[in-house]
């Protein structure tokens, strides 16, 4: 091994030290900042909107994602600032959108670029239903699960891989990463959050939901209503990797009195 791999090795474990996903505090392997991909992210979340069918700002079904998205994201940099993590704060460059498409999902990129799929509202229901899945796809991109993941396809690239180097040598690979890793969908058949991710996200969102002064005891009651909705059949889009079973509410059950700490209605 050369002196620069064993330096980029020593760099990643320091790196692995040093992350904290807030909230849950969980140390996680990342070596690449929002900053890095904010291009990115860019130019894959406006070529998205382009090609959808969007709802206009003056329908209330839009106005309601923003509202409910700007409460939430207040929340989160309010928590980052009270917790020592305001730095994160430039990270994000907030932007919430909704589609018109029957699809049962919403995802949120890093920096915070979000989309809502009509097809959810209907399980939603109201502003505070909403706000679960807001709160959790919002909790994604705080806990930097897309980078994690991303640094996760680079590292299996080979000793010695960077995201620069990557992107200069494969862009489409690099491309085809980032979506990979925010669950947008690509080519490469790997799913886009673990369980891990997944559970980590339901805490976090019930606490950003809280904060925001949306009840988060209806979050249990929001993914009863995605459970039923499946029938027994396939989940949907949006439960691919966690499917929304009794182990889920449990979880969500559990973490409630954490959660409602936060809650000042």
């Amino acid at each position: 091994m050369t002196r620069h791999r064993i330096a980029l090795v020593v760099g990643v474990l320091l790196a692995v030290a040093c992350s904290k996903v807030p909230v849950t505090g969980r140390r996680q392997f990342n070596v690449i900042s929002t900053g890095q991909i904010a291009s990115m992210v860019n130019e894959q979340y406006n070529g998205t909107l382009s090609s959808s069918d969007l709802v206009p700002d003056s329908d209330p079904r839009t106005q309601m994602v923003r509202r409910c998205g700007a409460r939430i994201a207040s929340a989160v940099e309010r928590f980052l600032q009270e917790n020592g993590m305001g730095d994160r704060i430039s990270e994000y460059a907030w932007e919430f959108n909704l589609a018109d498409d029957p699809t049962v999902n919403a995802w949120c990129m890093p920096g915070g670029k979000v989309l809502f799929y009509t097809g959810i509202l209907p399980l939603t229901a109201d502003e505070t239903g909403m706000a679960v899945v807001m709160g959790h796809e919002v909790a994604h991109a705080v806990a930097r699960h897309g980078n994690e993941r991303m640094s996760q396809g680079i590292l299996a690239q080979g000793a010695g891989m960077t995201l620069d180097i990557l992107t200069s040598e494969n862009p489409g690979l690099a491309r085809d990463l980032l979506l990979q890793s925010v669950g947008i969908g690509s080519q490469l058949g790997m799913l886009a959050y673990s369980r891990q991710h997944e559970t980590e996200a339901d805490k976090m969102g019930l606490v950003f939901m809280a904060m925001a002064g949306y009840d988060p005891r209806e979050a249990p009651k929001f993914w009863e209503r995605m459970s039923a909705n499946s029938g027994g059949g396939a989940p949907p889009e949006l439960l691919s990797t966690h499917p929304s079973d009794a182990r889920r509410i449990n979880d969500l059950n559990a973490y409630m009195d954490e959660a409602l700490k936060y809650y000042n209605p």
